[in-house]
């Protein structure tokens, strides 16, 4: 069996009665907790096709976006999100807030809870930021992790294993690769935990050995560092995207020797099982993690992924929401 994995403090997330009050990382979930939320964002899916995109599920509540880093997908979805279930929507920006005049993060929450919102959604360079704020509002507001630097973002992995049922059923079955800069990615990690807790039988991780972490194969964790060898026979490849604003210089010796050894391409996919899907979280470097001709060709699941985001964090909104006391619908 493998052995448990852990990547940071996740006891804050539940309340004494046991329910998910905030989503921070995928450490500590419960299967059937995953299950809830991948099933409830299943019932959101078809509200995108609708001429009046709406639910009066979170009719008023209001929900902060705080993101203290650049975002495209993460923010809007969000924001679209919460919308459509008909909260008010607060964006916060960041640069031009307090913040750039010495504000800390709590006294930032402080000015927003007296103005009697209902939760937060934090992306922040540092990790753990977002527990920090979690353990500050206690069970006031809910606090969603949008990313804190580079220990976890889990609606990104709970959009990328909702993707992976979605098209090839249960998780039991199934090799996934996740391929890149792994050493560096919030990403990876959360996909790592949400893949383990859901069972699926083989996890793999390819890239060079500066952007691995080693204790990885310690922890049941497939390692390769051979990209040929370790999509061989895969169901599903998540590509990553090269952290290039996170890491040392000397951990690569140019994109170009990144993309020979490690980009994916359709000749390489080619190992991978027939029919392979390709994920990708985004913003895609093409050229140097994926191949434009993959990327966009008839295996790549991206897109998809971003429609999937809005269902899943639409879901993660209703499901926290109920649990300071509001109606789930």
């Amino acid at each position: 069996m493998r052995k448990a994995l852990h990547f940071g403090d996740a006891g804050t997330q539940h309340g004494a009665d046991g329910r998910l009050r905030h989503l921070l990382s995928m450490e500590g979930l419960r299967d059937r907790e995953i299950l809830h939320i991948l099933d409830t964002a299943e019932s959101f899916l078809e509200i995108g096709q609708r001429v009046i995109k709406k639910t009066p599920t979170l009719r008023g509540r209001t929900i902060v976006n705080l993101f203290f880093e650049n975002s495209t997908r993460t923010r809007s979805t969000f924001e679209l999100a919460a919308k459509r279930l008909s909260a008010d929507v607060l964006n916060i920006a960041v640069s031009t807030s307090s913040q750039s005049k010495g504000e800390s993060l709590l006294d930032t929450v402080d000015n927003l809870r007296a103005m009697h919102v209902d939760g937060f959604v934090i992306r922040h360079p540092e990790a753990g930021a977002a527990h920090q704020v979690a353990r500050h509002v206690g069970g006031e507001a809910l606090v969603i992790n949008a990313g804190d630097g580079q220990h976890a973002h889990p609606t990104q992995a709970l959009l990328d294993v909702f993707t992976i049922r979605h098209y090839r059923g249960p998780m039991e079955n199934l090799v996934v690769a996740i391929v890149g800069d792994v050493l560096h990615s919030r990403v990876a990690r959360s996909q790592i935990y949400a893949l383990s807790i859901l069972g699926c039988p083989e996890i793999r991780v390819i890239g060079p050995r500066t952007l691995v972490p080693a204790e990885l194969s310690a922890l049941g964790v497939h390692v390769y560092h051979d990209l040929d060898a370790g999509l061989q026979g895969a169901d599903v490849v998540c590509a990553l995207r090269l952290q290039r604003e996170r890491m040392e210089a000397h951990r690569l010796p140019s994109l170009d020797e990144y993309h020979r050894r490690f980009g994916l391409t359709s000749q390489r996919l080619e190992k991978a099982a027939p029919g392979a899907l390709v994920l990708h979280p985004g913003p895609i470097n093409r050229g140097v993690e994926i191949a434009s001709e993959l990327a966009d060709g008839p295996q790549s699941v991206i897109l998809a992924q971003v429609t999937h985001g809005l269902a899943v964090r639409m879901a993660v909104l209703t499901l926290l929401a109920g649990a300071l006391g509001g109606e789930e619908e």
